[in-house]
């Protein structure tokens, strides 16, 4: 009987262990696989390994003084917002070279709208303590919409009433 018994307990052993065998090489070939994709994914999408940064903009000799407008706020409050423009040296050479309405100022009026519509229903509490992060956000907008033109961005009012 305990030979009967020793081998019983032999074909479970080498089941298991071809179980156990086929396991680790399932997990070894997932491996190289996800290595093989992540290796093409690199050399794909790396281009030649040198990042190609984008010069920064310089100031130009442009600057745009937009006249204050009164914008309504949330609750009858109301902000007084006066800004100035300074175009990039990218815009003054394109001008230069016939782009842009050659030899006159750039418009404003892109700028006055962004405005109304980011400050206008804002809370008198947001316009008074939020005003770095408005002004961050106004300013990206502006520089979207002149296509990456405007140089800087200043408040000439920002009164609130």
């Amino acid at each position: 009987m305990n030979k009967d018994k020793s081998k019983k307990d032999d074909k479970p052993a080498d089941e298991e262990g071809a179980k156990g065998g086929k396991k680790k090489l399932l997990i070894i070939a997932l491996v190289a696989v996800l290595a093989i994709g992540a290796a093409a994914y690199f050399f794909v999408f790396s281009g030649s390994g040198e990042a190609e940064a984008e010069p920064a903009p310089e100031a130009g000799t442009v600057v745009l003084a937009v006249d204050p407008v009164a914008i309504n706020l949330a609750g009858g409050s109301y902000l007084k917002l006066g800004f100035t423009l300074q175009f990039s040296l990218a815009y003054d050479e394109e001008a230069a070279a016939g782009g842009h309405g050659a030899g006159g100022t750039p418009d404003g009026s892109k700028a006055m709208d962004i405005a109304i519509s980011q400050f206008s229903g804002a809370a008198l509490a947001d316009v008074q303590n939020n005003r770095e992060a408005m002004k961050a956000a106004f300013e990206a907008a502006v520089i979207e919409a002149y296509h990456g033109n405007v140089y800087e961005l200043w408040y000439t009012e920002y009164v609130t009433q």
